[in-house]
C-alpha cells in the first residue's frame, strides 16, 4: 500500500540520519537544512540572485538566472562539489537558492528542468552528474518537471574549463544531440549548469534544445565567471 511505502521510506531516512547525519556542507557542523545560518550569511553576503534578459537572438535562450559570480567561497564549494567527490554539496546549494522568493518564483514560471548533460566517460569518473543533482532536488522542491532523456551528450571532449574563448567555442560543436523532441514542445524549460564563463556550453545545448520547439528556454547558473 501507498501509505505503508511512504512509511516505510520514512524510517528509512530516519535511519540513514542517523549513520549519516546531514551536515552543513561549508563547515562540516550538523545541521538538518545542510547549511548552518554562520555560513548561510556568509553567502548571503556574496549572493548577486541576477536576471539578465538576453538581446542576442543568436543565443537561442531568453534569460540568465545566476546565484553569485565565481569566486570566494562559492567558488570552492563548486571545485569540491565537482571534483573532490562531495556529492552532498547539492543539497545545501539548492536549500540556499529556495530562501530567496524571487528567484522561487521566477523558477517555478518554468514547466521543466533539464541539466546539461555529461559525457558517460566523464560521468564514471565523477559517479555523478552535478547539474543533475541540483536540477532533480530544484524540480521537486519546485514542483516542476524534470527531464534528463531529452538532451545528451555524445562525446567525451576536452573540459572546458581548459581552454580560451575560442577554443571552447570550436571544442563543444557537435557534442550534443536532442532526442524524444516531442517531450519538450511547447514546454517553458529552464536548462541547469553549475558554471557560466563564456556561455558556450549552455549557448550550443539551447540551440540543441530549440529543435524539439519549446515555447521558452531559460539558463540557470548557480555562478558565473
Amino acid at each position: 500500500m501507498p501509505f505503508e511505502k511512504k512509511g516505510g521510506n520514512r524510517i528509512l531516512n530516519q535511519i540513514i540520519n542517523l549513520i549519516y547525519p546531514p551536515k552543513c556542507g561549508i563547515c562540516g557542523k550538523i545541521n538538518s537544512n545542510f547549511l548552518c545560518n554562520k555560513c548561510k550569511i556568509q553567502l548571503e553576503k556574496q549572493a548577486k540572485f541576477e536576471i539578465e534578459k538576453n538581446q542576442n537572438t543568436n543565443h537561442y535562450f531568453q534569460e540568465h538566472l545566476y546565484i553569485f559570480e565565481y569566486q570566494g567561497m562559492i567558488r570552492k564549494i563548486i571545485l569540491n562539489y565537482k571534483f573532490n567527490d562531495k556529492n552532498y554539496l547539492y543539497k545545501t546549494i539548492v536549500n540556499f537558492l529556495l530562501k530567496n522568493k524571487k528567484f522561487f518564483q521566477i523558477l517555478k514560471s518554468y514547466d521543466t528542468i533539464i541539466p546539461v548533460p555529461i559525457s558517460k566517460k566523464r560521468r564514471k569518473e565523477r559517479g555523478y552528474n552535478q547539474s543533475e543533482l541540483i536540477a532533480k532536488e530544484l524540480a521537486k522542491n519546485l514542483q516542476i518537471g524534470y527531464n534528463k532523456n531529452c538532451l545528451f551528450k555524445t562525446k567525451n571532449v576536452i573540459e572546458q574549463s581548459k581552454l580560451n574563448k575560442e577554443e571552447r567555442q570550436k571544442n563543444i560543436q557537435g557534442v550534443y544531440e536532442i532526442r524524444n523532441p516531442k517531450q519538450i514542445k511547447d514546454q517553458k524549460i529552464i536548462l541547469l549548469d553549475d558554471i557560466y564563463t563564456t556561455g558556450s556550453t549552455v549557448k550550443e545545448c539551447s540551440r540543441i534544445l530549440t529543435k524539439g520547439q519549446p515555447k521558452k528556454i531559460g539558463i540557470f547558473t548557480i555562478a558565473k565567471d
